[in-house]
């Protein structure tokens, strides 16, 4: 037989295409609309997190609380805390500016001996558990920095030798417990806020959660944002409650707002420098004072009355002046190179505060310009978005949901993972930190 002729050939391969091409034609037709549809779905399609169910509220953190002498802590509070008898005293309205600033550990302690709320109610963080092998942490209600502004005057008076000697025995006291010696201290909960607690022994108990001020007189291998917990200052100044005028941007008739102590160590030397740029300027009030009684409430007028309020360094990067300015609505301006703020993991604090650098800060007429040519539509969101988180910095007994005491707890308890897992490996390595 002879070969298929070229037309024979042609015929046979167009018959093949067309069986291929005719199920592939029909599917089309049939599902026409199925672009469309894949289209939508696409669109509709939510974030994994947005599909899932919410997750339930997390518990609080269990916390044990070493039971130490009065010596330790409400002894130090003098006369008013004797007068309280068997209960826990209230916080003396007597204490100085300095002492209420830096009272946290006396809110913490307070917050864990508040136990007629179950641990469900009012959004507590934390709990406390009289078995301390039910705890996830130990709390050492050691009250550091009272003790500290209690025992002397001045770094070297000799009555810091007091200071020195409870640092001494608690340092003994926690050596000794076998909690401690079963984590080196790691998941151990100690106040140290003002910047001079517990000075003299700090090395000794560097591996446990501070909770501190900033980070101005530590060293690294001491203190870091990686375990410790920057807390807020106690403000001094009553809080705005009754902020409510039609018009807060122009009720507020102070441009900036300035009034502490300017002569200062460290970076707080730049208060000085300030002065003399600003003193005199339109619309700036600058002053010097001290925390007296008169000073706390003129502080407060003046805040109230002004649109910007300037926190420069302290002897350390942080001072009281910021919290008394966000319980007043007063919008931050912060100058302050080393600073470090409370819950900056849950909180911006860039949406109602304005940073400057130093060298910014001190150049003629900068900052005032700047604050200047800030639209009132700005200012009002930032003096809103004040009133709305200002509830945060609030120290107050019987705790309550989101306030100061709770946001710190859950600082803590957001420490406690990298704590377990430090303690669990040290258990079971045989060369420490082999790999540093």
């Amino acid at each position: 037989m002879g070969a298929p002729s070229s037309r024979v050939l042609a015929l046979g391969a167009a018959f093949l295409l067309l069986l291929v091409a005719l199920p592939s034609a029909f599917l089309y037709l049939t599902s026409s609309a199925a672009p469309a549809a894949t289209r939508a779905t696409l669109l509709n399609l939510k974030p994994f997190s947005a599909r899932c169910a919410p997750a339930a509220a997390a518990a609080p953190l269990r916390v044990f609380m070493y039971d130490l002498p009065a010596r330790f802590h409400v002894a130090m509070m003098g006369a008013d805390a004797a007068a309280a008898g068997a209960g826990f005293p209230a916080w003396p309205p007597s204490a100085g500016g300095i002492r209420r600033q830096h009272s946290v550990e006396y809110w913490m302690m307070a917050s864990l001996l508040d136990e007629a709320a179950g641990p469900e109610e009012g959004g507590r963080e934390a709990v406390r558990v009289r078995d301390p092998d039910a705890a996830d942490a130990f709390f050492v209600p050691f009250f550091s920095s009272l003790s500290f502004n209690v025992h002397g005057r001045n770094m070297t008076d000799p009555d810091t030798e007091a200071d020195r000697l409870l640092q001494v025995e608690i340092v003994d006291i926690l050596w000794k417990s076998k909690h401690w010696q079963r984590s080196a201290g790691r998941d151990h909960v100690i106040p140290m806020h003002h910047p001079n607690a517990f000075r003299f022994l700090r090395a000794m108990v560097n591996a446990s959660i501070l909770i501190v001020s900033d980070f101005g007189r530590y060293t690294k291998e001491l203190a870091s944002l990686r375990k410790d917990v920057v807390a807020p200052y106690v403000h001094v100044v009553d809080s705005f409650l009754d902020d409510d005028p039609p018009d807060p941007f122009e009720a507020r008739h102070t441009l900036l707002f300035f009034r502490g102590r300017t002569v200062r160590k460290d970076e707080g030397k730049i208060r000085a420098k300030l002065g003399k740029i600003l003193k005199g300027k339109e619309g700036v009030r600058f002053e010097n004072s001290i925390a007296t009684g008169d000073g706390i409430k003129i502080s407060t007028e003046g805040m109230r009355s002004a649109k910007f309020c300037l926190h420069p360094a302290g002897d350390t990067p942080s001072s009281c002046r910021l919290f008394d300015a966000i319980v007043s609505h007063c919008v931050p301006v912060i100058v302050s190179s080393r600073i470090e703020l409370p819950f900056e993991d849950e909180i911006d604090y860039s949406e109602f505060s304005l940073f400057f650098s130093v060298e910014e800060a001190l150049r003629p007429d900068y900052l005032l310009n700047q604050l200047r040519q800030i639209p009132k539509k700005k200012w009002v969101d930032m003096w809103l978005k004040l009133k709305n988180i200002s509830h945060h910095y609030e120290f107050q007994y019987p705790p309550r949901k989101g306030d100061a005491v709770n946001m710190i707890w859950r600082q803590v308890r957001h420490k406690i993972p990298a704590v377990n897992l430090a303690i669990h490996r040290n258990r079971r390595l045989k060369i420490p930190d082999w790999w540093g």
